[in-house]
């Protein structure tokens, strides 16, 4: 009877060694698949504006990529124009938006101070940042570190004209005295942005106007067919290099800053500081030759925008 009961004893006991043996086996495997006590933290939902075009599909598509990373669920959400998401932005109902420095403080400002308020925003990104971070508390809003990568106004000419007269600033041409007839949007003349401003600051002569819109098709084929010898582009159009057209520096900073900035909801960014790390990594690296190098891939050569911010973060060691 007591040999019968020794058996039975160290059948349980064994039964219980193998029980334990699986278990253990079993949490490795799930460790492994989780990640163990590696794997990333589930930070919660997190939802990006999407605004439908090239740039801006980029953009979110980095900000998702570097977020998913850092352990959030993160998701776009397709509002467009600044008009319909700065009230969902502010509200939470999204907390993330891809925007421009300069432009997305003067639209707060005339939010603030009404549509004819005296412009705050200024060539100076860091005296940018402050006042628009200074608008931005007031809505519930906060803008993190900027990229060095803007998508400003700019000026082009064609690599032929440049190369003839030694162009490589607007100051080179004011200084060259060459009767200059310009190619831009409808309201050019009158923008101190813009023909009225390039006039006072840079002393160009200008001969005429054509009023062929912003970084259009017209306005770069007009430089090409030498209608006009000056056109208003943008500094992250991925076309001029394909028809051999170079932008001038605006070396005595006409233009307001407009570098790339994350808009977040303040609420939100106060419960979620891991989402200021992530896209501040982005911030630090993304160049404007950078970004219109991406925008060339996705409107020339086809290529979808999240492949290509996935590329990009891959070669910058971020993901």
């Amino acid at each position: 009877m007591k040999n019968t009961l020794v058996r039975r004893l160290l059948v349980v006991l064994a039964t219980l060694g193998l029980l334990a043996t699986a278990a253990a086996c079993g949490s490795s495997d799930d460790d492994k698949k989780s990640g163990g006590t590696d794997a990333k933290a589930d930070l919660g939902k997190v939802v990006i504006v999407g605004q439908q075009f090239t740039e801006a599909d980029i953009m979110t598509e980095l900000y998702k990529a570097l977020l998913d990373k850092a352990g959030f669920d993160a998701s776009i959400k397709n509002l467009g124009a600044r008009d319909i998401y700065l009230d969902p932005l502010m509200k939470g109902d999204v907390q993330i938006s891809a925007d421009y420095l300069s432009s997305f403080t003067e639209a707060l400002n005339r939010k603030a101070n009404g549509d004819n308020a005296p412009k705050v925003a200024s060539p100076d990104t860091q005296a940018t940042l402050a006042k628009l971070n200074e608008l931005a508390a007031k809505d519930g809003l906060t803008a993190l570190q900027p990229a060095d990568a803007q998508d400003a106004n700019a000026f082009a000419v064609t690599k032929k004209f440049a190369d003839e007269h030694s162009l490589k600033t607007l100051s080179d041409l004011g200084a060259s005295g060459i009767g200059i007839k310009l190619g831009g949007a409808e309201d050019c003349p009158q923008r101190p942005d813009c023909q009225k401003g390039l006039a006072a600051t840079y002393k160009i002569k200008f001969t005429g106007f054509e009023p062929t819109g912003f970084g259009s098709p017209a306005t770069k084929k007009d430089l090409v067919d030498g209608i006009t010898q000056l056109g208003a582009v943008g500094t992250t159009d991925a076309t001029l290099e394909q028809n051999e057209l170079v932008i001038l520096d605006d070396d005595q900073h006409l233009q307001n800053a407009e570098n790339l900035v994350p808009i977040v909801n303040s609420a939100w960014l106060a419960d979620h500081a891991e989402a200021k790390e992530a896209l501040d990594k982005l911030s630090s690296v993304l160049t404007t030759e950078d970004l219109t190098e991406l925008i060339g891939k996705v409107d020339n050569d086809r290529e979808k925008a999240a492949d290509v911010a996935e590329e990009y973060l891959k070669d910058k060691g971020l993901l």
